[in-house]
C-alpha cells in the first residue's frame, strides 16, 4: 500500500483535497464532491467494496510549497505551476491531461480541440470523459474546456467554481453561459 502526504486547505473556492507522493502532485480534489465524482479517498458508504491502494498521512508542512503556488494563483499572482505532477492513468487520459496543461492561462479550449491536439479528431466525448476523470483540479486546467458553442459545461467542483476559475484567469467572456 503506497502512502501519500494529505492535507485539506482552504481556498476561495472552497476546501480542497491534496495528496503527494514522492514524485510529485498525484490528487487535487474539491473537498466538497458531486454525486458519482471520482476520488482517490475512500467512501465511507463504500468501504467494503473499494480497492483499498493508498494510505494517507496528515502532513500540511510537506505540502507547503504547493499551498504556496495555488495561493499565489488563486491571488492572480501565478499563470504556471512549477511543481512535479505524479499522474496515473490510461495513455490516452495522459495525453488529454498533457493537452490540458498546455492551455494557457486565461484561454479556453473545446473539447474537440482537446481531440484535435491529441491526435483523436472524432473523440470529444473521450476527451470529455478523461476531463472527468482528471485527478488534479485547476493544476491540470479542465476548467479551461468549454463546450463547441463557447457554453459552460461539465466541471467537477460545479459550473460555479468553473466561472470563478475562468474569472480569475480573465477568461470569461459574454459568450460563457452556463
Amino acid at each position: 500500500m503506497e502512502t501519500l502526504a494529505t492535507a485539506v486547505i482552504k481556498s476561495p473556492v472552497g476546501p480542497l483535497f491534496l495528496a503527494v507522493s514522492p514524485k510529485g502532485l498525484v490528487a487535487l480534489e474539491f473537498d466538497a464532491r458531486l454525486a458519482g465524482q471520482q476520488t482517490l479517498r475512500p467512501n465511507p458508504r463504500n468501504l467494503r467494496e473499494e480497492e483499498h491502494r493508498f494510505e494517507f498521512r496528515d502532513a500540511r508542512e510537506e505540502l507547503i510549497p504547493y499551498v504556496r503556488e495555488l495561493d499565489e494563483y488563486f491571488a492572480g499572482r501565478r499563470k504556471r505551476f512549477g511543481f512535479d505532477l505524479d499522474l496515473r492513468g490510461t495513455d490516452f487520459q495522459l495525453a488529454c491531461w498533457r493537452a490540458l496543461v498546455a492551455i494557457p492561462y486565461g484561454e479556453t479550449r473545446s473539447y474537440a480541440d482537446i481531440a484535435r491536439a491529441v491526435g483523436r479528431p472524432q473523440g470529444f466525448r473521450a476527451v470529455g470523459m478523461a476531463n472527468n476523470r482528471n485527478p488534479v483540479a485547476i493544476v491540470v486546467p479542465c476548467h479551461r474546456v468549454i463546450a463547441s458553442d463557447g457554453t459552460l459545461c461539465g466541471y467537477g467542483g460545479g459550473l460555479d467554481i468553473k466561472r470563478k476559475l475562468l474569472e480569475l484567469e480573465g477568461a470569461v467572456s459574454g459568450r460563457l453561459v452556463a
